[in-house]
């Protein structure tokens, strides 16, 4: 039997860091952590995006579609806050574990400027560290003006495939066709994390809309969307 504490949850989609089960609730309890969660104190909760899922007696894991991302020295990637533990921001990065964001791997850090992060902040930082059985290491210290924090906007999930062709050389035929016609800031992580801004709600939904689309389609079938969907816009 779930735990009333947790039912709520069961098959709905979450996100790092919301807390599903709370222990103190569950009295002479045992439960089995899967895949996605992860137990601090009495609070379970969540480390990547999925649906909550839970198998009698007693098993409850996150199931996403996504395949893992496997980190990479030097890979730019797009990750969310979790936690902060002593001098390290815990941070998801869709890879097998946690990564580590050391609080002065800012530009300009020091131990009186500490930057400070509430849970679910997206951040564009580099892997500077990826051993073998050892959390990954970030840094968000870099020529890249972008490293840091990334505010307003919206966010989604792609395939690591589809990361690397957005950005690849010469500009893939999808944001090349929206460039021409729109106006938007866009972030894309190696990790398959995609950040889309504009100044306009249906801009960002269209561009958001176009490239989750594209996957599928050639160079040349990716234009005739963008020019159907800015028909539509009309």
């Amino acid at each position: 039997m779930v735990s009333n504490a947790s039912s709520s949850f069961i098959d709905q989609t979450v996100v790092p860091g919301d807390v599903v089960l709370d222990l103190s609730k569950m009295i002479n309890q045992t439960i089995k952590l899967g895949e996605g969660l992860r137990q601090d104190g009495d609070a379970i909760s969540v480390m990547k995006a999925g649906k909550l899922k839970f198998s009698k007696p007693n098993k409850y894991w996150v199931e996403t579609s996504q395949k893992r991302y496997v980190p990479h020295v030097d890979d730019n990637i797009l990750g969310i806050v979790v936690d902060q533990k002593g001098e390290n921001f815990l941070v998801d990065i869709k890879g097998p574990t946690l990564a580590f964001l050391p609080v002065l791997a800012f530009e300009g850090g020091t131990r009186r400027n500490i930057p400070k992060f509430e849970v679910g902040t997206l951040l564009y930082v580099r892997v500077v560290k990826a051993n073998s059985g050892m959390n990954p290491e970030l840094s968000s210290n870099g020529k890249a003006a972008e490293f840091g924090p990334l505010k307003e906007g919206y966010t989604f999930e792609s395939s690591t495939a589809l990361a690397r062709t957005l950005l690849s050389s010469p500009t893939c035929p999808v944001l090349e066709a929206l460039g021409k016609k729109l106006s938007f800031e866009i972030a894309v992580g190696l990790n398959g994390r995609v950040w889309v801004n504009a100044e306009s709600p249906s801009t960002v939904i269209l561009v958001s809309n176009a490239i989750m689309t594209s996957e599928s389609l050639s160079g040349v079938q990716q234009r005739i969307m963008v020019d159907k969907l800015m028909q539509r816009m009309k």
